[in-house]
């Protein structure tokens, strides 16, 4: 979201809904996260119906350019990762256990293992079961995901 509006330097509401192709209640809250974290703004003032109803903040706007090129790294198929995918992959870094990413991520176990088996499936992490006693496994990005890490700001 942050990336269209860079992209378009700002927009309405239907035309976001739109090109991002999500429901308008999604949209609705995601917007209102964005907002509260103070990187989007409504446009203030009433003037054209085309002007943009959503601006990127001064905080939006140093954000949003690694959004970009976060999506310029991605290919398509990869665009529907979901909200724990991208911060996982960063914390992976060169390599991680699945206890390190959850000591270092707020999420939930099950969103931490569900992210994780989405990477797996989106081949940019790859789980290796290290031998020993007892055995652990290590989560490594892929060349893929390393290129999506670069990307990361």
């Amino acid at each position: 979201m942050l990336a269209e509006l860079e992209r378009e330097r700002g927009t309405r509401f239907v035309l976001l809904a739109n090109r991002l192709g999500v429901p308008r209640e999604t949209l609705s809250r995601t917007l209102a996260a964005l907002i509260g974290a103070g990187l989007v703004v409504r446009n203030p003032g009433h003037g054209h119906p085309l002007r943009p109803e959503y601006l990127l903040t001064p905080a939006g706007a140093r954000v949003a350019p690694g959004c970009l090129s976060l999506l310029d790294v991605l290919p398509e198929r990869e665009l529907s990762l979901k909200k724990w995918s991208v911060p996982v992959l960063a914390a992976v870094g060169a390599g991680a256990r699945f206890s390190d990413l959850r000591d270092e991520l707020p999420a939930s176990p099950r969103a931490l293992a569900l992210a994780l088996k989405d990477l797996q499936a989106l081949r940019l992490v790859e789980r290796e079961v290290v031998g020993g006693y007892p055995p652990t496994t290590r989560y490594r990005p892929t060349a893929a995901g390393r290129r999506v890490q670069r990307a990361l700001p």
